[in-house]
Parts: structure tokens; sequence; C-alpha cells
């Protein structure tokens, strides 16, 4: 798919995939700059490691501790995460300006983590985040130290069990999104919200989940 956009943009570029582990990324990325690659895109395991071996990190990718996307500039590599740019930029091209407002993100895997630093770099005023107390609600609650200690975004973290706290904070939130892999298979028709008591006609509400196209989620807020 990206070679056929490579093809319809005039691109001249090709991207052809490797298969790398932690033991061969060092010299994986010594080749980027031997080889005069454009730059690279980093799939787990390696997302979390290969920073260390990259001249620069982005402000993003510094916070989350994950790069998925390296560009080569004259022989300087620097690694970006680019989920939450592109979750961002999604918003802006639908004209939804979400800069100075509050927003609730449900889900603290990794890319309800990448979302919720990018807003909080650029500009959202609050975020409110919610998980059920699995082994991702402790990465949610760094997000919320990383937040609140290096940008001017105030964050806060709870339980998806409490139900009046998710009532609560999505009342005065002007965007709710959901960050979880609830929706899409296994979980098709699932979905994390009670019901339709806790939207209203004006929110804005987003789903992560690409299959299938409509969620249950988003069902629920056209409804």
């Amino acid at each position: 798919a990206v070679n056929n956009r490579f093809r319809e943009a005039g691109i001249d570029c090709i991207q052809l995939a490797f298969e790398v582990d932690n033991s061969t990324l060092e010299d994986a990325v010594k080749a980027i700059r031997a080889l005069g690659m454009r730059g690279a895109n980093v799939s787990m395991p390696n997302k979390t490691v290969v920073g260390r071996y990259l001249d620069h990190l982005s402000a993003e990718a510094a916070l989350i501790g994950s790069v998925n996307t390296i560009v080569n500039r004259n022989g300087v590599l620097t690694g970006y995460c680019t989920d939450g740019i592109g979750y961002m930029a999604a918003l802006q091209a639908q004209g939804i300006d979400v800069l100075g407002r509050k927003i609730t993100i449900v889900g603290a895997g990794g890319a309800a983590t990448a979302m919720q630093i990018q807003a909080a770099l650029d500009g959202v005023a609050e975020i409110s985040i919610f998980n059920v107390k699995d082994k991702f609600y402790a990465t949610g609650e760094e997000t919320v130290r990383k937040i609140n200690e290096h940008t001017a975004c105030k964050a806060a973290i709870y339980d998806l069990a409490d139900h009046e706290a998710l009532r609560c904070e999505i009342a005065d939130s002007y965007l709710l999104a959901n960050a979880t892999g609830l929706g899409m298979k296994p979980y098709e028709g699932k979905t994390w919200l009670p019901d339709l008591s806790f939207l209203r006609p004006d929110l804005i509400v987003t789903d992560t989940v690409y299959a299938p196209r409509v969620t249950r989620f988003l069902e629920m807020a056209r409804q």
C-alpha cells in the first residue's frame, strides 16, 4: 500500500521489509546511514529500544518512550512517534480544534499514550484518561505524570469502572475518544460505554478501531 502511494504521488522511493530484532537492531540502524536510506518504520519489539541508537528524538518520542519512524537527514537520524501526530492531524482535517479544550480518552495502551502525549504537547488544556485496572493502568499513571510535569496540560486518570467519574468527566469534555481495542475482532459489537445517557448531541466522538468502520461505540454516538 505504501509503495502504491509512492507511485501515485510520483515519489521515487520504495519501502522494503526486513526482519530485525533487538540483537541486530544497532547494526540495522547503522545500515540506514551506510546505505543512504531516507528512513525507516519500526515495529515491536524494537520501538522502545531503537531510540538509544539515534541522534535525536522528537519531543513526543522522548516522552512516549517509543519510536515508530526514523528520518535520515544527511546522516543525522531522528526518531518520531507518529500515532499521536496522525490522530491530531485527522482531527484538524475534519475541522475539529481541540486546542485549549478538555478531552477524555479511554485507554492506556500504546496508541492511547501517543494520542494523550501529542494532544498535551499540541496544546489541549486538560485530558481525562480512563482505563480498567489492568497492566496498562500503571502506564496511564506514568503518562499523567509526564504530561503534568513536562507540558502545560492538566491530566488525570480514573478507573473505567467508576461510572460516576466517567459521566462527570465526559460531561464537560469537548471530545471523547475510544483508544482501546473494544469493538475490533474478537470484540466486535462490544463497548465500555454503559449507555446513551453518557453522551450529548454536541460531543465529538472518535474511535481508533479501524475494522469494522463503524463500531458499536460509534453507533451509539450516532444515535
